[in-house]
């Protein structure tokens, strides 16, 4: 089995972290708890664009779900309009929780946690891993990959 060199990295950081021998968490941390409540806080208030500025706007930006690759700030945006504004769609209540946030390095975040979406018609929930970056602008999100809980067995 091979593991590729970033995963190797990150089970290392890992390790050290929880060793205590890694980079302190401190107001980085905070930081990035702020911009996931700044998140949640636009979504619930059915605000895209404000939702949106908490992603790296760049070409670079890279979003995995439901088997889908999405590459760029304008791509990704356009994915949510669709899925959550378009044709009267509502964009519903959005929490997070369970959050693990892990240092990586001193400009970098290994973000962990749970996510849950009501919408007048449907629940959905999941496990979302994010990698958020340290860029001129403030902490963004620059890699999202977040997958949906199956829905449940139904019984014959």
């Amino acid at each position: 089995m091979r593991f590729s060199p970033q995963f190797i990295f990150i089970v290392i950081l890992t390790a050290l972290n929880a060793a205590g021998l890694a980079f302190s968490a401190g107001p980085d941390t905070d930081a990035v708890r702020q911009l996931l409540a700044d998140q949640i806080t636009a979504w619930n208030r059915g605000d895209l664009t404000a939702f949106m500025e908490t992603y790296w706007k760049s070409p670079e930006l890279t979003f995995y779900s439901g088997g889908e690759i999405q590459k760029g700030w304008e791509a990704i945006r356009e994915r949510f309009q669709r899925r959550y504004q378009a044709d009267g769609n509502e964009m519903g209540r959005l929490q997070f929780a369970d959050l693990q946030i892990d240092p990586l390095g001193p400009d970098r975040m290994l973000v962990r946690g749970r996510w849950k979406l009501e919408r007048k018609a449907e629940k959905h929930d999941g496990l979302f891993t994010l990698i958020v970056a340290r860029r001129p602008e403030g902490w963004r999100i620059v890699h999202d990959h977040t997958s949906a809980s199956p829905p449940p067995a139904t019984q014959p």
